[in-house]
């Protein structure tokens, strides 16, 4: 099955918010049941998907990669997500949402230590440079998107691990990233239970 590409707000409503998947709040939560260990698993699961805007089988390789890492299974599947290229660019606020960030990718309007990237998938390492393509078009669009951001959200404070040079349009990856600021209220243990 492809890219999620129905209404967001029923996904909102039934998982919560997720920031990477849409900026739009549900007017009302809808009652949920009670839910078996299966199904919190499963619910888990899917806001990690939706929020990162993953297949299904993208998340299954990333999980077999992350239990072949050494450490935490459940670190390392959250690390390899948060240095995902579209992920950057989302966290860095140069789109207001990972889908966004992913279009940005593929019509290469982004730069990664000067070379032009249009894998939204692409794995960045510590150190990496991520900037918009020094075009008056790249640059307006980046611009406009951050302004819409603004204005309809307060803007977030940056993560610990990117850095935003004065410029506004380019940024550094400058340590792993932490967990605890992904600004998702997941469990990811749960993913991992899942998978195994």
């Amino acid at each position: 099955m492809a890219r999620y590409r129905g209404p967001r707000v029923k996904i909102v409503k039934r998982l919560g918010n997720l920031p990477g998947l849409t900026r739009k709040t549900p007017k009302r939560r809808p009652m949920r049941p009670r839910l078996s260990q299966y199904g919190i698993r499963l619910c888990e699961k899917q806001k990690l998907r939706f929020h990162y805007g993953l297949s299904e089988n993208q998340l299954v390789r990333y999980v077999k990669k992350a239990k072949q890492a050494s450490g935490s299974t459940s670190r390392s599947l959250m690390k390899s997500l948060e240095l995902r290229l579209d992920n950057i660019i989302f966290r860095l606020g140069f789109a207001p949402t990972v889908i966004a960030a992913r279009q940005l990718v593929t019509h290469g309007h982004i730069l990664v230590n000067g070379k032009s990237i249009n894998i939204p998938s692409y794995g960045c390492c510590i150190g990496d440079s991520v900037e918009v393509k020094p075009v008056k078009k790249s640059q307006t669009l980046v611009e406009n998107l951050t302004q819409i951001t603004a204005q309809r959200t307060k803007r977030t404070a940056l993560p610990p691990h990117l850095n935003v040079r004065p410029d506004g349009l380019s940024g550094k990856i400058q340590s792993d990233p932490r967990m605890d600021w992904s600004g998702l209220q997941i469990n990811e243990l749960l993913v991992v239970e899942y998978y195994s």
